[in-house]
């Protein structure tokens, strides 16, 4: 039986894609005659850059915070939310499929590496070679994240060694992630100085969120730290800018996925930048932040809303964490050359550019399709939004501040809380209230040595600074909150008249006396707010069970290989 290069992405591709790759014509391109020169190599490679090999953290715009508490769509409800995925889940195997393609390609560059020998230097054979390693462990580390124990392969097998292929224990492929980081951290450099490729800090940056999924705080702490040791990164100045268009490189980032609106490589398109700028700027403001979001940002003298007298509900936004003003539009602020104002009595609006006052689309009163409770995205969105509705901002999978919250929130699991914690934890403090770590007095620093409280505030911390970057759903899923996060109500603002009748009051959106308090794992509970029903309408957010803690294993692979058995509870 001749080899063949063997992927697990898909039962049909699994039983047509039998191609005898020693039938190599040498006129075209083909695993036999490939891989021989840099060009070759790097073409090969720049295929792992792709939005869909990076399938969980890049197929849509904001995929996985969509399963969270952090995210609104009025009624809409996803297959993974409401409880009913099946074998056949469509978008499970996808994940599946797009994962093993990815790892097929690394693979088979990692063993085709000696046909460049003779044209190569040893560095160059070295810096592909921790590339492709690098990819690799980075996606068997979502392969097992999500599917628990899988098919463990890295390097080619007859078909009849795929057809009798079983799952491998997690544990064991998961020694193989880092082993492969490692590799990747001893053969790649620091930084490049032209196109941006993995560098060594992306290989020590994703080999602690391998650990962090996994919980291995040992690892991950200590990966962590490597990076920052390396000297390279530190936060950028002015959080808001950093998530702008126009800010395509920076310190602060780690590893991202290129695009290019020249080029047709856009990171967003019209469909998917639109749902989410107000409706005044032409957008249609489809989803928004959540109340409890909303609320799990602190107030100024470090407290949460429940205890702190900076709390007004009247005005909200004020005496709040500076990033809450950068996440969600704050009312009567101008937001793209207009004035956000979703009250009921706003049925005009100003137009700053022009000076006039303008139909308010923003409000229920005027369009009954403007943000369901009353909150609009503002992190990301900007004016290039507008114009054509495409986008070309970095896909951004790693930045420093996430490395920092992971070296710190694995020194408290060990109960290791020192001053190397304070310094990760309130250096990005610092930078949201714009001062200098050390000016402790212009920010609320953390200085909690309680393990149990520190917890939840390294939770709600990373909550607040990886807002809607596609974090959320990971943490509920390993800190295992999601039976308590993602079967409350979604709530959004009342019916026209009811809201008018309330703003008579002085406390249009919120109850004056509400009060949503957070737990001891973090999550924000919003019961009480059922003491006041003229101020909300309710909708189920979710119907989360605990075997959807892990996906199912495509029922079309198990079909090809028998041996795959499935996850428990499908």
């Amino acid at each position: 039986m001749k080899k063949i290069i063997f992927s697990i992405f898909a039962a049909a591709a699994l039983l047509t894609a039998c191609v005898d790759l020693d039938l190599s014509p040498k006129s075209q391109g083909s695993s036999e005659n490939w891989y021989s020169t840099a060009q070759e190599l790097e073409f090969s490679l720049n295929a792992l850059y792709k939005p869909t090999m990076w399938y969980t953290e890049a197929w849509r715009l904001w995929p996985t915070d969509r399963w969270t508490d952090d995210w609104n769509q009025r009624t809409q409800t996803y297959d993974w939310l409401g409880g009913t995925i099946s074998t056949t889940w469509g978008e499970g195997a996808k994940h599946w499929a797009n994962y093993y393609k990815g790892i097929a390609r690394a693979n088979t560059i990692i063993q085709s590496l000696d046909k460049a020998k003779e044209n190569l230097s040893d560095a160059q054979i070295q810096q592909y070679g921790g590339e492709a390693k690098f990819f690799r462990a980075s996606f068997y580390t979502y392969l097992i994240t999500l599917f628990g124990d899988v098919p463990f392969y890295t390097d080619y097998m007859t078909l009849e060694e795929a057809y009798e292929m079983g799952r491998t224990d997690r544990n064991y492929i998961l020694e193989k992630i880092y082993q492969d980081f490692d590799d990747a951290v001893a053969a790649l450099p620091v930084s490049y100085s032209g196109a941006q490729r993995v560098t060594k800090g992306a290989a020590l940056a994703m080999k602690a969120r391998a650990a962090l999924f996994m919980n291995d705080w040992k690892t991950c702490a200590a990966a962590a730290k490597a990076c920052m040791d390396l000297g390279v990164y530190s936060l950028h100045p002015d959080y808001r800018e950093f998530f702008l268009s126009k800010t395509k490189t920076s310190p602060e980032l780690i590893f991202a996925l290129p695009a290019s609106n020249e080029l047709g490589i856009h990171s967003y398109d019209e469909a998917a930048t639109r749902s989410f700028y107000p409706r005044n700027n032409g957008g249609t403001s489809v989803a928004q932040p959540t109340w409890h979001l909303f609320f799990a940002f602190i107030c100024e003298d470090g407290k949460n809303v429940e205890d702190s007298p900076l709390y007004d509900p009247a005005n909200p936004f004020a005496h709040r964490d500076p990033r809450l003003s950068e996440l969600i539009v704050p009312f009567d602020s101008e937001f793209m050359d207009y004035i956000y104002n979703p009250r009921p009595s706003a049925t005009t609006t100003l137009q700053v550019s022009t000076g006039k006052m303008v139909k308010n689309n923003d409000t229920k009163v005027v369009s009954k399709d403007c943000s369901y409770n009353g909150l609009v995205l503002k992190k990301f969105v900007d004016e290039e939004w507008i114009d054509d509705r495409l986008t070309d901002t970095p896909m951004r999978i790693l930045r420093y501040a996430d490395v920092l919250l992971m070296y710190a929130e694995s020194k408290m699991e060990m109960g290791q809380i020192d001053a190397s914690v304070f310094e990760a934890l309130n250096s990005i403090r610092a930078r949201a209230w714009k001062c200098g770590v050390n000016e402790t007095s212009k920010y609320p620093a953390i200085t909690e040595t309680d393990q149990a409280k520190l917890r939840r505030i390294i939770r709600n911390e990373r909550r607040c600074e990886l807002a809607w970057e596609g974090r959320r759903w990971f943490d509920i899923i390993r800190w295992r909150m999601a039976e308590e996060v993602l079967t409350t109500p979604i709530y959004g603002l009342p019916g026209n008249s009811q809201v008018a009748e309330n703003e008579k009051s002085g406390y249009w959106i919120w109850p004056k006396d509400f009060r949503p308090h957070m737990t001891a794992s973090s999550a924000i509970d919003m019961s009480d707010i059922n003491n006041y029903p003229k101020y909300f309408t309710e909708n189920q957010h979710g119907a989360f069970v605990p075997r959807e803690y892990l996906f199912p294993i495509p029922e079309n692979e198990r079909v090809v290989c028998p041996k795959l058995t499935q996850n428990p509870g499908y």
